[in-house]
């Protein structure tokens, strides 16, 4: 249950993302700058957050260990994660983004064939509940779906594929890599340091094509940095190390991150007045909230029918 809880409340923090990047592209930002920057700010402030408990020289040492594995594998968990889902933030809101990259729960565990070494067994309780999930979010895209060209609609869901796709895997053949050699905080670093080769190339593209990002645009990306960035990012991959050697509960954890749904639709309405869901959007949001409590009563009775097991061993 603690794992969950952990992924609900880096949900809160990632939802922040998905209202100031809708923002930003409301005022005229560039979804470029949106995303660069972010993992401009977020690398300094990791350097000291590592650095202030002297941890920083074994990131460094890791990296120059494996430095081809951790720069593929950190463009895939960040650069193919963030960038494409601040694209999709020029044809629709941040809830719809927000809605759209859940797609990541189902891609998560049909990862795990292709991933995992030793358990390569496809969790199908976990994918019967992200199905759930995933209509909820269906039914949530309904009423804006409507009112948008098809090409919009290809233009967000496309990329935010790739993105929902990108972020299990990355985070998941990290972990592989670094295999509790680093914390949550030092795999943070460890990757931001590694993608940004991707991060300062897509910064000089949006230096020639866009100009300079404006002072507003610089201020709410470091908001982001901050909020999901640093916070939401550690909380997540310290949700997802906790389990992960058990694809159900990680299948679980990822799943919190529907949460980002419905904190991004509140925020949406309270701060850039975003018109209130109507009944179809509600059943939506009933689904997803109900998605994420089977996934951690499927965690917790996994765990009970293990444990009976092994005292029925020891006696």
């Amino acid at each position: 249950m603690r794992p969950i809880l952990i992924g609900i409340l880096a949900a809160l923090f990632f939802s922040v993302t998905f209202i100031l990047n809708r923002a930003m592209e409301l005022e005229g930002g560039s979804w470029v700058w949106s995303s660069s920057l972010r993992f401009f700010f977020m690398l300094p402030i990791l350097f000291l957050l590592v650095g202030y408990k002297r941890n920083v020289k074994p990131v460094l040492l890791h990296i120059k260990k494996y430095p081809l594995s951790w720069i593929i594998w950190s463009t895939v968990g960040f650069g193919l994660f963030y960038a494409p889902l601040t694209f999709g933030t020029i044809y629709a809101p941040g809830w719809l983004v927000a809605a759209t990259f859940q797609l990541s729960i189902v891609a998560g565990s049909l990862l795990v064939p292709f991933i995992n070494k030793t358990n390569r067994s496809i969790p199908i309780q976990s994918i019967i509940v992200s199905l759930i999930i995933i209509i909820g979010v269906v039914l949530m895209q309904l009423e804006h779906a409507s009112k948008v060209s098809s090409l919009a609609l290809i233009l967000t869901i496309i990329p935010l594929i790739i993105s929902a796709i990108s972020y299990p895997l990355g985070n998941r053949k990290m972990m592989q890599i670094v295999n509790g050699e680093l914390n949550t905080i030092q795999r943070t670093l460890g990757m931001t340091i590694a993608s940004m080769p991707f991060w300062i190339i897509l910064g000089i593209y949006g230096s020639f094509t866009y100009g300079s990002p404006t002072q507003s645009q610089v201020v709410q990306t470091f908001i982001v940095a901050i909020a999901s960035g640093i916070i939401a990012t550690i909380l997540f991959f310290y949700a997802t190390e906790l389990v992960q050697h058990d694809n159900h509960k990680l299948a679980g954890v990822e799943a919190t991150t529907a949460g980002e749904v419905i904190f991004a639709l509140v925020g949406e309405i309270i701060f850039l007045g975003a018109v209130f869901p109507n009944f179809i959007s509600i059943m939506g949001i009933i689904l997803v909230i109900s998605g994420i409590i089977l996934h951690s009563v499927i965690s917790t009775l996994i765990d009970r029918k293990r444990l009976t097991g092994m005292d029925k061993q020891v006696s």
